[in-house]
C-alpha cells in the first residue's frame, strides 16, 4: 500500500510538470521513476518486485488497441507490418551497425547493437500516438505497423544474437527463458486463434447471460491475461499476445463491452 501511495504522488507530480513543459505525460511517468527509483531517492530499491505489475499495463494497453483492428482491418495493415515494418528495421540496423564497425567494434558486435537499437518501446510509443490523437491517422497506423512487426522480429534476433556471440541461447525479452522453437510458437498463435473462436465466443455469450457485469469482468481478465502468459511461456511477447485477443473479439458484439 505504501508503496502504491508513493508511485500516485510520484506521478501526480512529475506528470502535470511534464505536460506544462511540452514533454508529454509519457515523459513525465518515466522521470518520475528515475526519481524515486535505485538511481534517484532510492525510495524503491528492487524494482524487479513491481515488474510484472507494471507489465500488466502495457498488457492491457495493447489488447484494447486489438479491440480496435478487425481482423480484416489488421489483414489490410500486412504492407505496412511486413513492407514498412522490415525497411525500418533494416535502414536503422544497416545505419547504427556502421557506425559501431567505425568505431572500432566486430562486425557481430555493431550488428547485434544496430538490431537492438533498431527496436522500439510498443508502450511509449504507443501512449504517446494515443496521446497525441494519432492512432486514427495514416500516420500513427503505419507507426503501430512497424511497432508490431518488431514485437513478432524480437525473438528470432534473441536466436540471432546468442548463434553471433557463440553463447547459449538467451531469455526472451521479459526475462524468461525463450527456448520455445518457431514451431510451437507457431502452433500456439493457431491453437489461440482457434481457441478464440470456437471457446472463447461461446463462453462468453454464457457469461454475459449471466447478467453479472463483475463476472464478465473477471472472464476478460482471465482471457487476456491467460493468452498473453501463454504468449510468454512459448518466448513471445505478452504484450503480442494479447494484442492477439484483442484482435481475435474486434469482431464480437461484446466489443464495446470489453
Amino acid at each position: 500500500m505504501t508503496q502504491a501511495l508513493l508511485f500516485l504522488a510520484a506521478a501526480l507530480v512529475a506528470v502535470p510538470i511534464a505536460v506544462r513543459l511540452g514533454l508529454g505525460s509519457v515523459l513525465g511517468y518515466l522521470l518520475a521513476g528515475v526519481a524515486i527509483g535505485p538511481v534517484g531517492l532510492a525510495l524503491v530499491s528492487d524494482p524487479q518486485a513491481i515488474l510484472h505489475l507494471s507489465e500488466l499495463g502495457v498488457v492491457l494497453m495493447l489488447f484494447v488497441i486489438g479491440l480496435e483492428l478487425e481482423p480484416r482491418r489488421l489483414w489490410a495493415m500486412r504492407g505496412g507490418v511486413f513492407g514498412g515494418g522490415t525497411l525500418q528495421m533494416v535502414v536503422c540496423a544497416a545505419l547504427l551497425a556502421a557506425l559501431g564497425i567505425a568505431m572500432g567494434w566486430r562486425w557481430q558486435s555493431a550488428l547485434v547493437a544496430g538490431l537492438a537499437l533498431a527496436l522500439s518501446s510498443t508502450a511509449i510509443v504507443v501512449a504517446l500516438l494515443q496521446e497525441r490523437h494519432l492512432m486514427a491517422l495514416p500516420l500513427g497506423r503505419n507507426a503501430f505497423s512497424m511497432l508490431l512487426f518488431q514485437d513478432i522480429a524480437a525473438i528470432p534476433l534473441l536466436a540471432l544474437a546468442a548463434a553471433l556471440g557463440g553463447a547459449v541461447p538467451a531469455s526472451d525479452a521479459h526475462g524468461t527463458a525463450g527456448t520455445a522453437g518457431p514451431l510451437l510458437q507457431a502452433g500456439a498463435i493457431v491453437g489461440v486463434v482457434l481457441a478464440g473462436r470456437y471457446l472463447a465466443y461461446p463462453l462468453m455469450r454464457f457469461v454475459a447471460r449471466m447478467q453479472v457485469r463483475e463476472l464478465f469482468t473477471a472472464f476478460a481478465l482471465l482471457l487476456v491475461l491467460g493468452v498473453a502468459a501463454l504468449m510468454e511461456r512459448v518466448g513471445l511477447s505478452m504484450g503480442l499476445g494479447a494484442f492477439i485477443a484483442g484482435v481475435l473479439l474486434a469482431s464480437s458484439e461484446y466489443r464495446h463491452a470489453l
